[in-house]
């Protein structure tokens, strides 16, 4: 039976209230490990990938700002990439032990490659879970803030998708992610969801569903990986549709300066629930 975490509310100097699962919490431990959730998801994603890591580290994941139990942004506010590289830094500072080791998935992968490259002397191993970055699209800036404008507006203004239970919430995230079980799926929206009037809405600001007014830009990331001084560790999952193409894999991490890579088989964009042993055992092994 793996332990469950201990839950704690963490105040941030921006003002906002952080949610944080913590595992392992022993004061012995001198290692920190923290885990950064990706789009739309919550800290209890790594849920079975720390309790398998906790009986040798010190492991922290937080909701970060808008998903899960942290706070959403407040009136007037919106969610610009680099909030959250500023959150994090918080929660490193206020949380971590003597040495600290990154993880992060998808878009939690880039905002830690980018914090790491922010703050090259704090951390000793870094791993990215389907973190290398989404592709570079081109398009109009001028178009774009014009749909950010109408979406943001439309967003604050549209009532929250309610659905009836919380067994469909569960089919709604399977039919986005085929390769999640059926219990995962169920324990995933028991945490993800809030009751409302007519059942249950997902505790995610529906802010995070409008495209923002900037475009990934690989040159600007390319600055970070460049700064990352730490042995880092890519891990894909083979059979992820929105997996970085090898060459395109290559040649990112081609920036960082100690890097390398494993697939993991059986497993999509999701590894960390997918296959959460197989990850917490290429983890324990690499941090």
């Amino acid at each position: 039976m793996l332990d469950a975490p201990r839950s704690r509310r963490l105040a941030l100097p921006n003002g906002l209230t952080y949610h944080v699962l913590e595992w392992g919490a022993a004061s012995s431990i001198d290692t920190t490990v923290l885990l950064v959730h990706g789009f739309l998801d919550l800290a209890w994603t790594w849920d079975e990938v720390a309790a398998r890591l906790a009986s040798r580290f010190h492991v922290i994941a937080p909701d970060l700002r808008g998903h899960g139990d942290s706070d959403w942004i407040g009136p007037g506010g919106y969610y610009h990439f680099f909030d959250y590289v500023a959150d994090l830094d918080h929660v490193a500072s206020r949380l971590a032990r003597s040495k600290l080791c990154v993880v992060g998935h998808s878009m939690g992968g880039s905002v830690a490659s980018y914090w790491v490259g922010t703050r090259p002397a704090r951390v000793d191993r870094l791993a990215l879970i389907e973190g290398l970055g989404p592709p570079e699209i081109s398009a109009p800036v001028p178009d774009r803030t014009a749909r950010w404008i109408d979406a943001w507006t439309e967003a604050r203004l549209k009532s929250p998708r309610v659905m009836a239970s919380l067994d469909e919430a569960a089919a709604r995230l399977r039919k986005n992610d085929p390769l999640l079980s059926a219990a995962s799926a169920l324990d995933l929206v028991s945490h993800g969801t809030v009751r409302v009037p007519g059942g249950f809405a997902w505790k995610h600001d529906p802010l995070h569903l409008t495209a923002g007014p900037y475009l990934y830009r690989r040159d600007v990331a390319e600055q970070f990986w460049s700064r990352i001084p730490c042995p880092t560790l890519c891990v894909d999952g083979a059979d992820s549709r929105l997996r970085v193409p090898d060459a395109e894999a290559a040649a990112r991490m081609a920036f960082i300066k100690d890097c390398r890579r494993e697939v993991v088989a059986g497993a999509g964009h999701a590894v960390q629930r997918h296959q959460p042993a197989v990850l917490a055992s290429l983890l324990d092994a690499f941090l």
